[in-house]
């Protein structure tokens, strides 16, 4: 929630280890993941584990080439990787990120202004899902239906304060981050869960 890491993707290989966190620093880089296309396919890997292009097409409604394309220039930048050896769009990629953190706060101003490119796309990215989730709610399980939605507080906080509360928060979060790398851990009755956290000033505390 604090300004340097109020935007961070957590994606997992399936059935391996999360490697450390990998700083986005070069505006080259942040401005080639900032690309709806790709982003998506770094979701669904995240979501399925390997897949080819015509498979990520299937699940995000883009043609093969179209995947394939953006799966090579994800690969340039370091984001994806082959998965094992098949020819064309028949060649699986996996994710090789799976943590990624990048802030604003940058003397550079070129590198400020990819980052604050990225920032927003993926912010909309993320409420165009969440809206997604609120216009077909009413077709889950009762039980879903019970437990999702949001939850809305407003504190009075320092810049301190508000650091601890972001790091207590992830921790709780963290406490499940091994059922993404390891599908073994997950109940039977689970699905992938999207949790968002926007922390800001409300207009009467400017």
């Amino acid at each position: 929630m604090s300004s340097d890491r109020n935007l961070a993707s957590e994606e997992a290989v399936e059935g391996q280890a999360a490697p450390a966190r990998r700083e986005l620093r070069d505006p080259r880089v942040m401005r080639a993941l900032t690309h709806p296309v790709r982003l998506e396919l770094l979701r669904v890997l995240g979501l399925e584990g390997p897949l080819t292009a015509t498979q990520a097409g299937e699940l995000i409604g883009e043609p093969p080439n179209t995947c394939s394309f953006h799966f090579r220039q994800l690969a340039k930048y370091g984001f994806v990787e082959e998965a094992g050896p098949a020819p064309g769009r028949s060649r699986p990629w996996r994710l090789v990120t799976t943590r990624m953190h990048f802030t604003h706060l940058h003397a550079d101003p070129d590198t400020a202004m990819a980052a604050s490119e990225l920032e927003s796309m993926m912010v909309d990215t993320y409420l165009s899902r969440l809206a997604t989730f609120y216009a077909t709610r009413s077709a889950l399980p009762r039980q879903w239906q019970e437990v999702t939605g949001g939850s809305q507080a407003t504190l009075h906080l320092t810049p301190a304060e508000l650091r601890q509360v972001d790091q207590e928060i992830m921790a709780v979060l963290d406490r499940y981050s091994d059922r993404i790398t390891d599908p073994g851990r997950r109940p039977a009755e689970s699905q992938p869960i999207e949790v968002l956290l926007f922390a800001f000033p409300s207009a009467q505390g400017r």
